[in-house]
């Protein structure tokens, strides 16, 4: 396998929702082709502007229940009532047989699962906000949430913000042309050789 040449197989980015790992992994895509994302599977509705297979693979609850009970998730959760979020085996397999390092963008539950499942072969650093009220403002200036999804984002983004200290590295994203040259870092010290 092409990968062996890396360091890790695997570089997980996770934060509460609005934090930047986004914006952050999509840089890190279009410097490093030695990376490929890990496209999600999720129930919540597709936007507007996203593309089935390319930001998500979207599935209606039901199918979903039905991956799950077939073992076709590495890992998932009910992130929010009735929306599922997970990672596909068949997607790790497809990236890992590519010779690729794979990029996560995963909630930290998910991320906790991956470490401990891919143990060495996985990095996974935690992307934190400057602080919770500029957290909310960032998501409700997105305007892509209900006030009532909005309420159960901002209920999770403080249990999810107890997690800082779970992962491999915390990358604070105050200034985020600063938080793009220490993320690129990473990805050089960590995975590239």
């Amino acid at each position: 396998m092409g990968s062996k040449k890396y360091k890790k197989k695997m570089i997980v980015f996770t934060a509460p929702s609005g934090a930047g790992k986004t914006t952050i992994v999509k840089h890190l895509l279009k410097k490093y082709k030695q990376l490929s994302f890990s496209v999600s599977a999720t129930t919540r509705p597709k936007r507007a502007n996203e593309t089935d297979g390319q930001e998500y693979y979207f599935m209606d609850k039901k199918t979903f229940q039905k991956n799950i009970k077939a073992g076709a998730f590495i890992e998932w959760e009910e992130v929010y009532q009735g929306r599922y979020y997970g990672t596909l085996k068949s997607e790790i397999k497809r990236l890992l047989n590519a010779g690729k390092v794979i990029i996560f963008d995963i909630e930290v539950i998910g991320a906790t699962d991956i470490k401990n499942q891919f143990r060495d072969d996985c990095f996974v650093v935690f992307v934190k906000p400057p602080s919770l009220q500029k957290l909310i403002r960032r998501l409700t200036d997105r305007k892509t949430e209900t006030p009532e999804d909005l309420k159960k984002r901002i209920q999770r983004i403080k249990k999810e913000l107890s997690y800082e200290n779970a992962f491999d590295y915390v990358l604070m994203n105050d200034d985020l042309d600063k938080a793009l040259e220490e993320a690129e870092g990473l990805i050089e010290n960590n995975i590239l050789n």
